[in-house]
């Protein structure tokens, strides 16, 4: 008997798949809705809508995805949980990235950039046989997803620890080319997984650029962190202080020692620089002094500015000491942030000189989702129970 059912509901199935303008599509669209709600279920413990007093976690509604498939474009419904990110195993990865990637070359083929080095643009992507009717189709609903994801609420999470860098690239604006800033903020929840906060273009590295940054994080239901890691630009630095009172302020200790560095010569660079990462590798924050002052007193002499920098700058690049329940190899420096640079400018390197800032921003934004995506389901980046001792201790 049931196996008679379940023949009548393929058949219907097929039939119903026949009658779509394309059934191969529609026959893996509902495949695809399928496998997701069987995985997600083995996730939850429960079937949807069943009750189970052991389950795990709640579905929590919807979100749309795009998928590109060999059969054609299709757009699912990707079932969202309430206490974990969720990533369906067949999605393709960066797809939203390659999308924000072909609208950059409509829009560059818009301002009146060559034909010729639209094809090189495209083909160094691996886009061939590009028409404006598939640019927008591929394009559709990003710029909403973006705005989305760059103002949605963090009133529900808290971000003991943030980290603060800014990614140049060019931009036309105003018939001319200029160096623009998008300033890239992440934080870390307390379940220690990392998650992308915000980004912001910017023009200047005023203290009232990053001020603005800051309040809007706050108005979006920031909690003031415990310690927020960046560089030593002084725009920034007053911005923190008035923006997050309480907060420890951690001065990266890489962007600390090459500031440091640059005033060695060549020759002496390697020697120094040996002696001076030790002061960040010592056990406590009184042998780091220690070796601070014996670093002084050795080179004081011969090297004055940058014994000079290293007193000024000493005290704001040891502020990690203060949080020894969290790896300080983390939380010292502004590294994960760096690699994470790295790994867009590999994306944008392709553009070059970007049409105007909208396609700046819509790349770097898309990119930045995916990877907050796959933070959200992969191992925690500090360890939680160290948060959580952190936050009492701090409570």
């Amino acid at each position: 008997m049931t196996q008679g059912k379940n023949n009548t509901d393929l058949t219907e199935l097929l039939l119903k798949c026949m009658a779509e303008p394309d059934p191969m599509l529609s026959m893996l669209e509902w495949l695809c809705a399928q496998l997701m709600e069987a995985e997600v279920s083995g996730l939850v413990g429960a079937e949807k809508n069943a009750h189970n007093p052991s389950r795990s976690d709640y579905r929590c509604g919807y979100r749309p995805r795009r998928l590109d498939t060999r059969v054609g474009t299709m757009y699912l419904m990707v079932p969202k949980l309430r206490s974990h990110g969720y990533i369906p195993f067949f999605v393709t990865e960066r797809k939203r990235s390659e999308a924000a990637l072909v609208q950059v070359i409509q829009e560059a083929f818009v301002q009146g950039v060559s034909t010729r080095k639209m094809e090189k643009l495209a083909h160094s992507l691996g886009i061939e046989n590009l028409s404006r009717s598939q640019v927008s189709e591929m394009t559709k609903g990003l710029n909403e997803q973006v705005q989305e994801f760059r103002n949605r609420s963090l009133t529900d999470t808290r971000y003991p620890v943030i980290w603060t860098d800014a990614l140049y690239e060019k931009v036309r604006m105003d018939g001319r080319v200029v160096s623009m800033a998008v300033m890239v903020v992440c934080g870390v929840n307390e379940q220690g997984h990392r998650d992308i906060l915000a980004v912001e273009p910017m023009l200047d590295e005023s203290k009232e650029s990053y001020s603005q940054l800051f309040q809007s994080l706050l108005d979006r239901g920031l909690k003031t962190p415990l310690l927020v890691v960046s560089g030593a630009n002084k725009g920034l630095i007053a911005a923190i202080r008035e923006s997050f009172p309480g907060a420890s302020w951690q001065r990266c200790k890489v962007h600390f020692m090459r500031n440091i560095l640059a005033h060695i010569p060549q020759k002496e660079k390697e020697s120094f620089a040996v002696q001076l990462k030790e002061i960040w590798l010592a056990p406590s924050v009184q042998l780091a002094r220690q070796r601070a002052k014996q670093l002084s007193e050795q080179y004081g002499k011969r090297f004055p500015k940058a014994i000079e920098l290293l007193e000024d700058g000493l005290e704001d690049s040891l502020a990690f000491y203060a949080f020894p329940e969290l790896d300080a190899r983390k939380i010292s420096s502004t590294n994960m942030l760096e690699r994470l640079n790295k790994e867009i400018r590999r994306r944008t390197n392709v553009v070059g000189i970007f049409p105007n800032k909208d396609s700046y921003l819509r790349l770097v934004t898309t990119y930045l989702m995916e990877y907050a995506e796959d933070w959200s389901v992969s191992r925690a980046y500090l360890n939680p129970k160290s948060i959580q001792t952190l936050l009492l201790s701090a409570a």
